[in-house]
């Protein structure tokens, strides 16, 4: 009689079904992997959850999955890129951001080096944040049901009194400032596809942005819109505040801090610009007089040394988003139809 152990092999280097299982193998990669970078007070409750104290306030609440392809990039990896996202959207709600919460889908086969690796960053970004990764969870798929690893981070954070971050309250004649170049991110990881076969020297601008955030917020409460122009960029979330708030929108095409790699990939890709994802700047809609103490503020951080004013509010009762070309005319911006850039974030 032949005779089958249902005990799974434990000398492993890649992720395994029973990794997902819930039962010693599970237990060995959050003892092994997950545990070494995240350990913290909130996590050492063994709990199903965590239980932790707040300020008394409003509470920011955010959620993203990241599906990034390749999960390697120039800049950075999905691992570092899920940390900040999550920072960044609540920051953007005027937040101070606490905690994070991080599941995982795994793909039987993943080598453990590579989750590590990844794993580590996260931690990294975390500790660069100011933030704790509070609770998490594992599953695992069978090979070819995911595509390596895809990561959920859901983040808390106490908005401070006095903070109002609302498109409602975007008015005719406030400025709209971009802290940094646009178009990085995207471009970093076409670069980094093989099957595309072009190169370049840019690097994902993928960073936290809440340290510059806070300290801008802290400084002008009549900051009236933060957005961060991830997937769509920076039209696409024009367009969406322009919706939202019922106001028309104009850009300056000779002030958008677009770099030449930039430039000249998108030509080359048929690509604008204006559409390809960013992951380490922030648009943020405050009156004009504002905006230079703002422009002030967010210059002295790295992630700001290259902001400048990129358009203006002009009036209510039309939403649209249009751009005033280096030519003097005129051109709608409309919200990206499609999906430009699949599995960018």
């Amino acid at each position: 009689m032949e005779m089958n152990c249902p005990i799974p092999y434990m000398d492993t280097d890649c992720v395994l079904l029973g990794h997902g299982s819930g039962g010693r193998l599970s237990h060995q990669l959050i003892r092994d992997i997950f545990y070494p970078a995240f350990r913290n007070p909130l996590l050492e409750q063994d709990h199903d959850g965590c239980v932790f104290p707040v300020e008394a306030g409003r509470l920011a609440y955010s959620t993203d999955s990241f599906v990034v392809n390749p999960v390697f990039f120039p800049g950075g990896n999905i691992g570092d890129l899920a940390i900040n996202g999550t920072v960044n959207d609540l920051a953007c709600c005027g937040a101070a951001p606490l905690y994070l919460t991080a599941g995982f889908i795994l793909e039987e086969g993943l080598p453990l080096t590579d989750l590590q690796r990844i794993v580590k960053s996260m931690q990294t970004a975390a500790e660069t944040a100011g933030v704790k990764i509070a609770a998490g969870d594992t599953k695992v798929v069978e090979r070819g049901k995911c595509d390596k690893i895809f990561i959920n981070t859901s983040g808390i954070g106490i908005v401070p009194e006095g903070v109002n971050i609302a498109p409602s309250r975007v008015a005719p004649g406030d400025s709209v400032i971009c802290s940094g170049d646009i178009g990085v991110h995207g471009i970093a990881i076409l670069s980094a596809r093989e099957s595309l076969g072009f190169e370049t020297n840019l690097k994902s601008d993928t960073a936290a942005l809440n340290k510059m955030i806070a300290q801008l917020v802290q400084s002008i409460r009549e900051v009236h819109v933060l957005r961060d122009p991830t997937r769509g960029g920076v039209g696409t979330t024009l367009n969406e505040i322009a919706a939202s708030a019922n106001v028309a929108i104009e850009l300056n095409e000779a002030s958008l801090p677009v770099p030449e790699p930039v430039r000249a990939a998108s030509e080359i890709l048929g690509l604008d610009p204006l559409f390809i994802a960013n992951e380490g700047i922030v648009l943020l809609i405050l009156p004009e007089k504002y905006a230079d103490e703002a422009l002030s503020i967010l210059r002295r951080f790295p992630e700001g040394a290259n902001a400048r004013p990129i358009g203006q509010v002009l009036t209510t009762g039309k939403a649209l988003v249009k751009l005033k070309t280096i030519y003097g005319n005129n051109r709608i911006v409309s919200m990206l139809a499609g999906d430009q850039l699949p599995r960018i974030c």
